[in-house]
């Protein structure tokens, strides 16, 4: 399943408009430009989870974001990483997500007080 076109024409035309930006700055360190650097980066992550999610997985992970933000965040840049090196074999879907997130869970910390 390759990825939906609109969406490799939609990445095709924010690069060439990040060429543009960058033609016209002529290597001045310009806020703007930092700004269309940022957002290209954040359309590749954004692309990259497409192509390695499902949409099950996908609202699964945005409901992990919107509750533990830096947790969401260490998922996801772990799920961009496997799909960058390889190691990820087809998409992950929901039943998968949720193995993945409990893995990567942080163990709780539990006392146990004993009363004596």
């Amino acid at each position: 399943m390759s990825g939906n076109p609109d969406d490799e024409k939609l990445q095709e035309l924010r690069e060439e408009r990040l060429e543009q930006l960058k033609e016209q700055q002529d290597g001045q360190g310009d806020p703007e430009a930092a700004e269309a650097q940022r957002e290209q980066a954040e359309a590749q992550r954004q692309a990259a989870l497409r192509k390695a999610l499902t949409d099950g997985a996908r609202k699964r992970l945005n409901t992990v974001q919107m509750s533990k933000p830096e947790f969401g965040e260490q998922v996801e840049q772990q799920i961009i990483a496997l799909a960058q090196s390889g190691r990820l074999q087809g998409k992950i879907d929901e039943d998968k997500m949720k193995e993945l997130l409990q893995e990567m869970k942080p163990e709780s910390k539990s006392f146990d007080i004993q009363r004596r």
